[in-house]
């Protein structure tokens, strides 16, 4: 598989299979600046089709990444029973009502059952389904059936915090707002003192 560079040098490539696609949006991408006004053949817009149509593909990479392909195997047995948290994984998603970003930080909480998950697979189970258009409230429900799968147990809590650009720099324009969703799974969902150790393990950290 070859990838394509990017025409301005960057160092942003994309799978050549993808490029037909890319260009497609470019072209699209072309119009719409037409339509607001711009002239897309000024010197600073020439390129900037392309760019936003390869920013555009990488960022909705989820839709085509396989959960086993990038778990790849790495669950390993192990003793342990007890809460295993990975916080603070920083996101990037795209908003589904407004195509605009949304961004944050997520911490992950489970309850091993005789297998444990290997740490990156967090992060980049976390991107698989972060870059995709969205709503905060199923990403977070998205990564935490993914998590119980790979990790082969029923007991996960997410937690996501973000910021909407869609709030921000458009309609209400909160600038501060922040938006926090969590989902729980299992032991974290019918018990109580299980999902407050959760959330103060993350206190007590920050």
């Amino acid at each position: 598989m070859q990838p394509t560079t990017a025409p301005d040098g960057g160092d942003f490539t994309a799978p050549a299979e993808a490029s037909a696609t890319i260009e497609e949006i470019a072209g699209h991408i072309e119009a719409i600046i037409r339509l607001l006004g711009e002239d897309p053949a000024r010197e600073g817009l020439l390129k900037t089709p392309m760019r936003a149509a390869r920013a555009l593909h990488f960022l909705t990479e989820g839709y085509r990444m396989d959960p086993a392909t990038v778990v790849n195997g790495a669950v390993f047995s192990s003793s342990s029973t007890g809460m295993v948290i990975v916080r603070d994984i920083e996101f990037y998603s795209m908003c589904e009502h407004h195509i605009l970003p949304f961004f944050g930080k997520i911490s992950i909480g489970y309850m091993p059952r005789g297998k444990v998950l290997g740490l990156s697979k967090f992060g980049r189970l976390v991107n698989l389904h972060a870059r995709r258009l969205q709503l905060q409230e199923n990403l977070t429900r998205g990564i935490a059936g993914e998590i119980s799968r790979a990790a082969e147990s029923p007991d996960v809590i997410v937690m996501c915090e973000a910021g909407h650009m869609c709030m921000k720099m458009r309609g209400v324009e909160k600038e501060l707002s922040e938006t926090v969703t969590v989902e729980s799974l299992g032991r974290f969902s019918s018990d109580p003192a299980l999902r407050s150790e959760f959330f103060a393990m993350l206190g007590s950290q920050r």
